[in-house]
């Protein structure tokens, strides 16, 4: 599956990824203590939404565009605001022309103290997002292959913050490096948060992973899916996943309260659904 971003910018697969990046550094700066973010495929930081790639395929309209002037209700509503809150930070004037990826919806949310290193290995889109945070002190951009990050940039001096790794499915065994990416990673960070993006197209290789993650021994793993449709003979993205180790205590009320209204405003389908279980951890089953 060729994920390039700046086809998919704003996609519903986004706004679940987004808002989740979201909720785990509004926790991260409930403590006083400096953090980093690590972004390991931080790609081009902003994309125009009218630009060649993303109005080819308009998904932002049926992602972001559909969250705009929702009705969440009102305890969801409140959880999900600070995604909305950037997004709109981004488009000033009203009008839907850019999406923050990943780096810079981390960069709003920042203190003084706090720290991003955005990596990426593209030439082309690594110099794009350092143009983004050129002279900004708090960000480092580094062109370099993100899945080697895991082990040289961990663990950050600050001694906590969280890892997102965001790949871009463009070949084949992303799945196998999200998990060998993992345990390489713990063994440096085991404090850390990680974030693992996948997308949910083939079910089977999805439920090895989620097998292989569960072998891994690790103790606390966290798993969120939203899907748009039913399942299909034909490979396309149905759903997005996220595996969360080490979530905040937070995390899985917050999904639990943000689900149901994301599905049902995100979903092409009557009664797609999502998914929220502990693949290990003290609550699996809850």
């Amino acid at each position: 599956m060729n994920y390039r971003h700046a086809y998919h910018a704003g996609n519903f697969a986004d706004v679940v990824k987004h808002i989740i990046l979201t909720r785990i550094v509004l926790y991260l700066q409930r403590k006083e203590q400096a953090f980093r973010v690590i972004d390991t495929h931080a790609g081009i930081g902003r994309y125009d939404l009218k630009g060649i790639e993303a109005g080819k395929t308009n998904e932002w309209q049926n992602g972001v565009g559909r969250l705009l002037d929702a009705n969440f209700g009102t305890d969801a509503a409140a959880l999900i605001q600070p995604y909305l809150d950037i997004v709109r930070a981004e488009n000033p004037d009203g009008a839907m022309r850019h999406y923050p990826g990943s780096p810079l919806i981390v960069r709003h949310l920042l203190r003084p103290q706090d720290r991003l290193s955005a990596l990426e290995l593209h030439p082309v889109d690594a110099g794009l997002l350092a143009e983004i945070f050129e002279g900004d002190i708090q960000v480092r951009v580094t062109q370099l292959d993100g899945w080697l990050a895991l082990g040289a940039h961990l663990p950050p001096k600050e001694k906590r913050g969280l890892v997102l790794v965001d790949p871009p499915f463009e070949v084949g065994g992303e799945f196998k490096r999200l998990v060998e990416g993992l345990m390489r990673a713990r063994k440096r960070f085991s404090g850390g948060t990680f974030a693992l993006w996948y997308p949910v197209k083939d079910r089977d290789e999805v439920q090895r992973f989620v097998t292989a993650l569960h072998e891994t021994q690790i103790p606390k793993i966290l798993r969120t899916e939203l899907m748009i449709r039913a399942p299909s003979p034909e490979p396309r993205l149905d759903g997005t996943g996220m595996i969360v180790v080490n979530p905040p205590y937070t995390l899985y009320d917050e999904l639990r309260t943000i689900l149901p209204p994301l599905s049902k405003i995100l979903s092409d389908e009557q009664n797609a659904g999502f998914t929220l279980d502990w693949i290990r951890g003290e609550q699996v089953g809850a």
